[in-house]
């Protein structure tokens, strides 16, 4: 078994602590259980299931810190691993940065379970995969994808009274379907922590339609677009921005949040007013743990309010460092939408592209926060409010800073997953304007 239960980890998270002689230590179990399929070419190709549980303990003495984990459990197991971390810190160098650890913290219990999610079976997966299977048999096309579900649990206890218990189900699924030539391409993808509502059917419904409606792809010149970012391409879009929100970064000059001349942006108009990017435990479509790893609760918090930059995340230190108080970093992103679907989109564009998804996105320049990707799995061509034909994939260049001071339009919020770090975000579908296109890609 590798998920424990709230008070079973705090009884062997006690008993590990009991064994410390460390000035302060600080003990955490991680245990999860996770079953996937995978398949290609309209077949299943492998399928398992992975159990893990660790313990790790860290003791400090003063400034010096050691860490060992085990996956062992009885008396003599959990002594060795304290005895071993105590001696990797008298080994250890001090750490100018050492903070002390907190004292006794009380946080809500997340939303992020549900029993449904937990209790799926192999069959329950292969079920799921077959829908998808015979849809793209029936559009006439190639699909391979991948399912996966687990649950994870995760509970910290330290010498100073602290005990934090976590335990999450999530779901995610991606699909890419291509026809025999290889000259059509379509995508989706899925995350949820209640299984109910993945529907690998319609899912692939969308990767079919994107697949065929992509064959015979014209080439159009490169240039800048009006760009209309289906959730999946925003998500993978604006990545790199969410996890730039961190005024350490900033105020040492290293991220797109640092001003000229020094410090950061907190307090700045960065953005157009339409954008609004939060993070909140308890939204019931992405919860998130109410707490972190450095046991600070998590609570709902605005970091870009209208354009406006609200926040940026303060560790301990390097909250001590500027008299200010300490800002957990955001444990989810949520964007705020609009009311305008992406056909409400398209029929107002007079000349722009659909972006169906981006991927291989590489920093340029972390300064100005400037991306280059390519686009596939579907672009179009739009003109005079309908889509025209299926075009050739282009490589951009362009800062997600910079495209959200263009937004024309934006739709509902949508949970949409970046496979490059299998994070969920929820974003919404955007119109954007001036999206730089620097060149023509063969890939589909």
């Amino acid at each position: 078994m590798s998920i424990f239960s709230k008070e079973e980890a705090q009884k062997l998270l006690k008993k590990a602590l009991g064994y410390s002689k460390a000035d302060e230590c600080e003990v955490s179990l991680n245990g999860s259980e996770a079953g996937n399929i995978r398949y290609a070419r309209n077949a299943v190709s492998t399928a398992g299931e992975i159990s893990r549980l660790s313990l790790s303990v860290s003791s400090s003495f003063g400034k010096k810190t050691g860490t060992a984990t085990i996956d062992e459990f009885d008396d003599a197991s959990l002594e060795k691993v304290v005895r071993r971390s105590e001696e990797l810190a008298q080994l250890a160098p001090e750490n100018p940065e050492h903070m002390p650890l907190l004292g006794p913290q009380e946080f809500p219990e997340s939303i992020g379970y549900v029993a449904a999610t937990e209790a799926i079976t192999p069959d329950t997966r292969a079920a799921a995969v077959a829908k998808s299977i015979q849809v793209s048999k029936d559009a006439k096309l190639q699909a391979a994808g991948y399912l996966e579900n687990s649950t994870n649990s995760l509970a910290i206890m330290n010498s100073k009274g602290l005990f934090a218990y976590n335990k999450d189900t999530d779901v995610i699924f991606s699909i890419t379907t291509r026809n025999e030539e290889g000259t059509g391409s379509g995508y989706a993808a899925r995350g949820f922590n209640d299984v109910s509502k993945l529907d690998t059917f319609s899912a692939t419904k969308i990767a079919t339609a994107k697949a065929n409606g992509s064959i015979g792809a014209k080439a159009i010149e490169p240039g800048k677009y009006t760009v209309i970012l289906e959730p999946v391409a925003v998500a993978y879009m604006l990545e790199n921005m969410f996890f730039g929100l961190d005024a350490r970064n900033a105020d040492e000059g290293r991220s797109f949040m640092s001003k000229p001349g020094g410090g950061n942006r907190l307090g700045e108009q960065l953005m157009d007013q339409k954008v609004t990017i939060y993070s909140d435990p308890f939204h019931p479509e992405l919860p998130s743990s109410t707490w972190n790893r450095e046991g600070q609760l998590l609570t709902k918090r605005n970091w870009i309010e209208k354009g406006v930059v609200k926040n940026l995340s303060y560790s301990r230190y390097w909250a001590s460092k500027k008299n200010v108080d300490p800002v957990p970093g955001p444990g989810n992103i949520i964007m705020e939408g609009g009311t305008e679907s992406i056909e409400d989109m398209i029929k107002s564009t007079e000349k722009g592209v659909l972006v169906s998804r981006l991927w291989y996105i590489r920093m340029v320049d972390p300064q100005t926060l400037l991306l280059t990707g390519l686009t596939r799995d579907g672009t179009f061509y739009i003109e005079n409010g309908e889509i025209k034909f299926p075009v050739k994939n282009f490589r951009f260049n362009e800062s997600p800073v910079i495209m959200l001071n263009n937004v024309d339009a934006l739709g509902k919020p949508e949970r949409s997953i970046s496979v490059e770090s299998y994070r969920s975000y929820l974003v919404p579908p955007m119109k954007v304007r001036d999206f730089t296109f620097t060149s023509l890609s063969d890939a589909v």
